[in-house]
């Protein structure tokens, strides 16, 4: 017998039977895309010969990119032109020889880990849409503690190092003041922080996000190397204090972004523990020099912090994001400080241990498995293969500042203890001037303008900036096992030649 086809459903002039997708169109052009991904993005990954950028000025790239979206769809053969163009224009942050920010490089596991979230597309809240990346996190959590020197803890992932730090100030308020969750500022002495002078900008931005306001926020004196000087903060502490201010945190940085300095744990926490005040350590950066035997000493004391912000996008190349703030803190302060107890997400009637729908931790509702990037790069890498990845990019950096010091017109401005390697390139008309006035404002203009020709040319791509009275200098960052010792050759040779002429 043949079945007969029912009759069309209209309703307000829709008709619902049947999809109106057509999975088999839509499969090819996944198909098609991930083909032009593989062949355009991860081959030529590793390949020194392809440009780091092709440079385009915003007016001209909006013209070359058809950006408008129109009132009728495009056909698959022009969305994968698209695609290419997209590949052809964006920086290949992936490149051995892309050196401006602290991530780079690209992890095979990490992106496969990646396209899996991107096509099961779960929302980590609760263990009943999202089983396996609620253990996936749990775990990876477990391991970052023990790495830290915690016996237990807590922690959970979010988007970016600078809202992990904003988590972090919040929940050292809530601890100081816990009725501020539900009764607010009014009524509150004015709370006062204490952070280095050589912070992330998210500290002002979260102080400010959460009104304690800018002006509360006590920059601390830091020595020639970046480093916060303990006898400062304590001075700053008192003063606070006989003001009337209510100190309630202090911040120490372990890898700060410009210098790659690591602040005294040990002493900080000394100071905190006196004053009874929460310790935070911002080690998004430099937090993964824990997972080297060699170089964990780096962060000697962090086990004493209430709670650390840890990006594994940075050093050990988890893709970005991939940010936890972990906190030493097991009665729930998380919980207790973000929980909102929505009954549509959090029954606590369920047929499973409830204790696994973390997502109330969170100030988020939907939030995305970045843990599951992390862990697959560990399970494949293993601890030896992570400590291997961060031995080998601080030798590359030892390597880079020993060929510094041996070339001329290459000036460093610091002996650095991790991979920020900060340096003055000074071409041949400046090398016999007196350093004067003159000699800094003419040099102040070097790295700019290298800049502009490297990404014009595409060679390269290295930061620059001013720092607290130093004039514009690049800073190199050492990150991807990709790059070679023939990079670091490759980078030297190739700032002497964009520069020689100015």
């Amino acid at each position: 017998m043949v079945p007969s086809k029912r009759s069309a459903v209209l309703v307000d002039g829709v008709i619902l039977n049947g999809p109106t997708t057509d999975a088999r169109a839509g499969e090819k052009f996944v198909e098609d895309a991930c083909r032009l991904i593989m062949e355009e993005v991860v081959l030529k990954a590793t390949d020194v010969s392809e440009k780091v950028c092709e440079w385009r000025p915003p007016e001209q790239l909006k013209q070359l990119l058809d950006l408008e979206m129109r009132d009728t769809g495009e056909p698959h053969h022009r969305l994968l032109e698209l695609c290419q163009d997209v590949i052809r224009y964006s920086v290949k942050t992936n490149h051995p020889r892309f050196f401006n920010q602290l991530y780079a490089g690209l992890d095979y596991y990490s992106l496969v880990a990646r396209f899996m979230t991107e096509a099961l597309n779960p929302s980590v809240y609760t263990y009943e849409v999202s089983p396996v990346f609620l253990l996936v996190e749990e775990a990876v959590l477990k391991k970052m503690i023990e790495f830290i020197g915690w016996k237990e803890g807590d922690g959970i992932f979010n988007p970016g190092g600078s809202v992990s730090n904003m988590y972090a100030m919040n929940l050292a308020r809530y601890k100081y003041c816990p009725d501020i969750k539900e009764k607010g500022l009014s009524g509150l002495p004015r709370l006062i922080l204490f952070t280095s002078a050589e912070c992330h900008y998210s500290m002002k931005k979260a102080a400010s996000f959460l009104g304690i306001g800018t002006e509360n926020v006590c920059f601390v004196e830091t020595d020639g190397r970046g480093k916060m000087i303990p006898a400062e903060l304590e001075k700053q502490i008192w003063q606070a204090s006989k003001e009337g201010a209510a100190p309630f945190l202090v911040c120490a940085t372990s890898g700060t972004t410009v210098l790659g300095a690591f602040d005294p744990l040990d002493e900080i926490a000394d100071i905190c523990e006196k004053h009874g005040l929460w310790l935070h350590v911002d080690a998004s950066w430099g937090g993964s020099a824990l997972m080297s035997r060699k170089h964990r000493k780096l962060l000697h004391g962090i086990h004493r912090a209430d709670s650390v912000a840890w990006n594994p996008h940075k050093m050990l190349m988890a893709g970005i994001q991939c940010c936890a703030l972990l906190v030493k803190d097991k009665s729930d302060l998380l919980k207790k400080c973000y929980s909102a107890k929505a009954s549509y997400l959090f029954q606590q009637d369920k047929f499973y241990d409830v204790s696994y729908d973390t997502g109330d931790k969170s100030i988020q509702c939907s939030r995305r498995p970045d843990a599951f990037k992390f862990w697959m790069t560990w399970k494949a890498l293993g601890t030896l293969g992570l400590e291997e990845r961060v031995n080998r990019a601080l030798a590359l950096s030892r390597y880079l500042v020993e060929e510094i010091k041996k070339r001329e017109g290459f000036k460093l401005l610091l002996e650095p203890e991790y991979a920020n390697i900060c340096f003055w390139y000074i071409p041949p008309s400046l090398r016999e001037m007196k350093e004067g006035p003159e000699f800094w404002a003419k040099l102040n203009l070097v790295a700019p303008a290298i800049k502009e020709r490297m990404m014009k040319k595409g060679s390269l791509m290295l930061g620059y900036q001013p720092h607290r009275g130093k004039v514009n200098f690049f800073r190199q960052v050492v990150i991807s096992p990709q790059v070679s010792r023939e990079d670091m050759d490759f980078l030297l040779d190739e700032i002497d030649l964009l520069g020689r002429d100015m």
